[in-house]
């Protein structure tokens, strides 16, 4: 559940860093598809992605909490690196990534940028990411989870705007990583009561969401 509170406070802290992204109806598309259809361009944000609204939430929350810690730390393909490499030059934390290896080298060089240490280990993701949680304990770091709370109230910000833009919507398909987008889209459609239905769209070599949904 997301509370409208939450939703303006979230929308907040997003305004600082990211202006409304813009939303376009491109005809060619529309006549691929036979009906009228909106793209959200996240990729106007200072990451070119989405996520870096959740990452600012989460930190400017964390920064208000009080809690002591040495730096943030997560684990990532790119970007939710980016999303936490960003939020925590803004709020003067230091961060460290971890990537596996193999990783692109675009993305790597985007979350340097942005300031942050980069670590590669591991052969995949969950190498990576079990090696993140050790280095958090050592250091005294705070993990930055692919999902939490505070991250699908900054990504719904990014949802409400779509709402705000396009008009009652018939359906939104959306990519389905670690879960913060659809949860955001679903969030935002139950507080606004609308009647949008949400699709969940995953690649053909990663179906787990969609086998998962459709075993119930």
């Amino acid at each position: 559940m997301l509370a409208s509170e939450d939703l303006a406070g979230a929308t907040r802290i997003v305004r600082e860093h990211v202006p409304v992204t813009p939303a376009y109806r491109w005809p060619l598309l529309e006549q691929a598809v036979g009906t009228p259809t909106w793209v959200k361009h996240e990729n106007a944000t200072p990451t070119g992605a989405f996520k870096v609204r959740g990452g600012l939430v989460f930190a400017e929350r964390l920064a208000r909490s009080g809690r002591a810690v040495s730096g943030l730390i997560a684990a990532t393909r790119g970007n939710h690196g980016q999303s936490v490499a960003y939020a925590g030059r803004a709020h003067g934390l230091p961060v460290t990534i971890v990537v596996p290896e193999g990783n692109s080298p675009d993305k790597n060089a985007s979350m340097t940028g942005f300031g942050a240490e980069l670590v590669v280990h591991g052969r995949d993701f969950q190498e990576a990411f079990e090696q993140a949680m050790t280095m958090a304990d050592a250091r005294g770091l705070c993990a930055v989870p692919a999902w939490h709370p505070d991250l699908v109230a900054g990504v719904a910000t990014a949802a409400a705007e779509l709402h705000d833009q396009a008009g009652p919507l018939d359906v939104v398909y959306v990519p389905v990583g670690q879960g913060s987008g659809i949860c955001a889209q679903i969030a935002v459609r139950d507080l606004l009561g609308a009647a949008t239905e949400v699709v969940g769209v995953v690649a053909q070599g990663a179906p787990a969401y969609a086998l998962s949904f459709a075993a119930g």
